[in-house]
């Protein structure tokens, strides 16, 4: 087996095997061809079912000089990935990573807005075009959903269950899950849907997609990422925002007014309960505020 053969089965088992997304299993992919170029730098002949141990931590740890501790564990990870998928699949006895440690790393909380921070992003967009009513539109819908990127340039128009309040969503894993939408994000994708996405020339394909480009096919990430860091520069907003920091605001916004956990979690879509528990580590602040300013024997 080469290395060639090795990865594009790999990519068919994460994909079917495992669910996961395009973007997941490209980079884990990605992590294997990392190694095949240090081989491949190297003259190191060596296949995916005959390399030792040495040499994979060896390039870990000239890998490792350019890497924050987080990049490192999630080479590592990606790795390990891999060759126990080998080792699943009886092409290995024995997993060459097994050794190799993960470096500890903290919990990193992610970049959120406040409300007046996400009011001053969506009222810096220019609605003088229709491309500046599509922005708005998936900007009110990003926050008052929380969705991801792909998420979003993905939804459909089959999938708008205004009159009940919902709309689908086609999560990680081709999971499937309804989340609640706000008046305010129904009003706006109105707007699109009547009065801009009627004159543009839809490509086949692309017919049942809701937000489409000048060419009348799908947005890309990238496009949506460039949009969203505009309207935030336009905006002032000094922070590194991204679509996923509407989906994150969402979920603190939600924590901080009362909601329940696992009530945000399912609207998030997330499989585990402990990924959303990091929005309790985002709000240890808001609590000890509470604490400060309204506990009766917080004095000196």
């Amino acid at each position: 087996m080469n290395w060639e053969q090795a990865i594009s089965d790999y990519k068919y088992y994460l994909r079917i095997e495992r669910g996961l997304s395009v973007n997941s299993v490209e980079n884990y992919a990605l992590d294997v061809q990392k190694l095949v170029y240090h081989l491949d730098q190297h003259n190191i002949q060596s296949s995916p079912t005959l390399i030792d141990p040495d040499t994979v931590q060896n390039f870990i740890y000239q890998a490792a000089k350019d890497l924050s501790a987080r990049s490192q564990a999630r080479l590592i990870s990606g790795l390990k990935s891999f060759f126990n998928y080998l080792v699943f699949e009886d092409y290995r006895r024995d997993d060459p990573t097994a050794l190799i440690e993960t470096p500890k790393i903290g919990r990193k909380l992610p970049n959120t807005l406040t409300l007046e921070e996400v009011d001053a992003i969506i009222s810096s967009i220019d609605l003088s075009t229709p491309e500046g009513e599509r922005n708005r539109s998936m900007t009110e819908t990003l926050y008052s959903c929380g969705l991801r990127a792909t998420e979003l340039i993905e939804l459909k128009i089959s999938e708008l269950y205004f009159k009940e309040g919902f709309i689908r969503v086609q999560g990680k894993g081709e999971k499937q899950r309804f989340v609640p939408i706000a008046p305010s994000a129904i009003k706006y994708i109105n707007i699109y849907l009547k009065q801009v996405r009627p004159h543009i020339k839809v490509k086949k394909g692309h017919e049942d997609i809701l937000y489409l480009n000048r060419r009348g096919a799908q947005l890309t990430r990238a496009m949506l990422f460039t949009i969203i860091k505009n309207a935030a520069k336009n905006a002032g907003i000094q922070k590194s925002i991204s679509p996923h920091t509407f989906r994150h605001s969402f979920a603190t916004h939600l924590l901080q007014n009362g909601a329940d956990l696992r009530a945000i979690q399912q609207m998030l879509g997330h499989q585990s309960i402990t990924t959303t528990e990091i929005y309790m580590h985002l709000n240890q602040n808001d609590l000890a505020k509470v604490i400060s300013n309204h506990h009766p024997r917080n004095y000196y």
